[in-house]
């Protein structure tokens, strides 16, 4: 394949984990909101409830647990604040690899290990924190399909001409 189609392809797919990982962290931020529109969708008084009582039950408490908390403790939002702008600051980084995929792979690389380690992170944390497993799932999903735009990326680095590396 042509070296500059190729560079083009990688640039293409690590910009789509840029983007995502960036729409990740600012999804961070309005939590409150989201979690009434989610409730409002999903929670116990959607028809969700009939068909999935459980996960609707979850996702209100959640809502009521995200309401109290931060109505009494509004400095608790800061946390996931800290989440978002490490998900920016991630993202970032990826900008390295998007100029020069043979130099910086080694961020493609962190990325992939980081995609990895998400899913024994998810399950020991969703276990200790009391996490439903289905959420625990949704979250490990995150890292599952994280990873394929990764793996894409570092063969495709792979192949570029050794004079590009």
């Amino acid at each position: 394949m042509d070296p500059q189609r190729l560079l083009r392809r990688i640039r293409l797919v690590l910009g789509f984990f840029l983007v995502a990982l960036f729409i990740s962290g600012l999804t961070a931020i309005p939590l409150r909101t989201e979690l009434a529109i989610l409730d409002a969708l999903a929670g116990t008084r959607s028809p969700l409830q009939t068909i999935w009582s459980s996960l609707a039950e979850w996702i209100s408490r959640v809502r009521v647990a995200l309401d109290i908390t931060y109505s009494t403790y509004p400095f608790m939002a800061y946390g996931t604040d800290w989440l978002a702008f490490g998900h920016f600051v991630i993202a970032i980084a990826f900008v390295g690899p998007i100029r020069d995929p043979s130099r910086n792979v080694w961020v493609i690389e962190l990325g992939i290990l980081a995609c990895i380690l998400l899913v024994p992170y998810a399950m020991i944390f969703g276990i200790v924190r009391g996490i439903p497993p289905f959420w625990t799932l949704v979250d490990s999903l995150f890292g599952l399909l994280g990873v394929v735009p990764l793996l894409i990326a570092r063969r495709w680095a792979g192949r570029l001409p050794s004079t590009w590396r």
